[in-house]
C-alpha cells in the first residue's frame, strides 16, 4: 500500500484527539470554568456542528488550491485553534478555539480521505480507508489515555499543549514526505446534496447519523458513568480508555477487512446488531470491572469497525460521486455525534448518567431500521447524481 496513506493516518490521528480527548475532560472542565457537566459535554457539541457543516463548504471553496498546500494551511489553523483553548479565561472562549479546530479540522479528514482514495489501487480502497479512520482510532489508544493523565496531573490544557506540538510535527511529516497533490474539480454543494435524492444514500447516510448518535449519547459521557456508575479514580479511567482505544484500532482495521472479504452490506448489518445489543448490557456489568471491560472492548471495536464498510459502500452505489459521498459522510458521522452528545447530556441532567448507553442502543435500532430500508428491494432504484 502507498507509503502516503499512513502519513494521512497521522494527520486523522491528531484531529481525532482534539475532538475526542474532551469528553474524557468533561469534569476538569466543568470545574475549572465552572460550567454544569452539561454544558461541557456542549463542548463536543458544538465541534461536531462546526466540523459536520463546515466540510462541505471548505472543501468547494477550497477547490482550486493544491491538496498538500491545502493540509498544510489547515493544519496551521487547527493549530491555532488549540493555542485558543490552551489559553482560553473563560468557557466562550474555549467554545471559539472548539469551533476554529473543527473547521479546520473536518477540512483536514477531509482531505484525508478524498486523497487515500485516489493514490491506492481500487482493491486496496476499503482498507486505505481503514487505515485513515485508525489514526482516529489510535489515537483513542494513545492520545486520549495520554491526554486524560497529563489533564489529572497538570489540568485540562496540559492535554491541548500536547496536541499543538504534534500539530506543529505532523505539519513537518506533511511538508517533507506528502508530495504534490493535484486537486479534483469541486462538486457545488447544490449538485451534492442532490445526490440524497438516491433513497438507498440518503438511508445509509442517516444510518451514520443515527448510529454515531446512539454511540455518543454514552461514549461522551464515559468518564462520568465511570466514576459515578463504578466508582473508578482517574487512573482506572484512564486504563478503561487505553482498552477502549486498543479494540477500536482493532476494529477499524477488521472493517475494513471484513468489509473486502464479506461485502459491506452484510459487514454493516451484522456490526450494527451486535453494537446495539453491547450498549444494552453495559449497564448490567458495573458490578464486575473485568466482565464491564470485556464488553467495551467489544463495544469498542464494533464502533469502529462500521466505518469502513459505510464508506465502501456508499462508493458501491455512486462510483461517479464517491468523494461527495466521503465528504456528505463525514458530515452525516459529526451531526450524529452532536446530536448524540447533546442527547447525552439532557439525560444525565435530567435523569441519570447511567440511562446513556440504555438510551444510545434506542438509536442503534433506527439505525438498523435505515441500513436494512438502504439494502431492501424497494429501495433498488439508483437516482443519478445529477438528479
Amino acid at each position: 500500500m502507498n507509503k502516503r496513506v499512513y502519513l494521512l493516518a497521522i494527520v486523522s490521528f491528531v484531529v481525532g484527539m482534539v475532538e475526542l480527548i474532551i469528553g474524557g475532560l468533561l469534569d476538569l472542565v466543568a470545574e475549572d470554568l465552572n460550567v454544569s457537566l452539561g454544558q461541557a459535554g456542549f463542548l463536543m457539541t458544538i465541534f461536531s456542528i462546526a466540523f459536520a457543516i463546515a466540510a462541505p463548504i471548505l472543501l468547494t471553496v477550497t477547490q482550486k488550491v493544491e491538496r498538500k498546500r491545502l493540509t498544510l494551511i489547515s493544519l496551521f489553523v487547527f493549530f491555532v485553534g488549540n493555542v485558543v483553548a490552551v489559553f482560553s479565561p473563560y468557557y466562550s472562549i474555549l467554545l471559539i478555539g472548539r469551533i476554529i479546530s473543527a473547521s479546520s479540522g473536518s477540512l483536514l479528514i477531509a482531505l484525508c480521505l478524498t486523497m487515500v482514495s485516489s493514490i491506492v489501487e481500487e482493491k486496496y480502497r476499503a482498507r486505505a480507508i481503514a487505515v485513515v479512520f485508525m489514526g482516529v482510532s489510535a489515537s483513542l489508544v494513545l492520545g486520549i489515555p495520554i491526554g486524560l493523565m497529563l489533564g489529572n496531573a497538570f489540568g485540562w490544557r496540559a492535554p491541548f499543549v500536547m496536541i499543538s506540538f504534534l500539530t506543529l510535527v505532523s505539519m513537518a511529516g506533511v511538508h517533507f514526505f506528502l508530495g504534490n497533490i493535484p486537486p479534483k474539480p469541486a462538486i457545488p454543494i447544490g449538485i451534492q446534496l442532490r445526490t440524497l435524492k438516491n433513497r438507498k444514500i440518503l438511508l445509509v447516510q442517516l444510518t451514520s447519523l443515527i448510529f454515531l448518535a446512539g454511540h455518543l449519547t454514552f461514549y461522551g459521557y464515559l468518564t462520568p458513568f465511570l466514576k459515578l456508575e463504578m466508582g473508578l479514580d482517574g487512573t482506572w479511567v484512564s486504563i478503561v480508555y487505553f482498552v477502549f482505544g486498543i479494540a477500536a484500532v482493532a476494529g477499524g482495521g477488521i472493517g475494513g477487512m471484513l468489509a473486502d472479504r464479506f461485502g459491506t452490506k452484510s459487514t454493516i448489518l451484522s456490526v450494527t446488531i451486535l453494537f446495539g445489543l453491547s450498549m444494552f448490557l453495559i449497564p448490567f456489568t458495573t458490578d464486575s470491572l473485568p466482565i464491564f471491560l470485556f464488553l467495551l472492548g467489544i463495544y469498542s471495536m464494533l464502533s469502529w469497525a462500521i466505518t469502513p464498510a459505510v464508506q465502501s459502500y456508499l462508493i458501491e452505489l455512486s462510483p461517479e460521486a464517491s468523494d461527495i459521498q466521503q465528504t456528505l459522510n463525514n458530515s452525516a458521522v459529526h451531526i450524529g455525534i452532536a446530536f448524540g452528545s447533546l442527547i447525552g447530556g439532557v439525560v444525565i441532567e435530567q435523569a441519570s448518567v447511567a440511562l446513556n448507553p440504555t438510551v444510545g442502543g434506542i438509536f442503534i435500532i433506527f439505525a438498523l431500521g435505515t441500513a436494512v430500508l438502504s439494502m431492501s428491494k424497494k429501495g433498488a432504484k439508483v437516482l443519478s447524481s445529477q438528479e
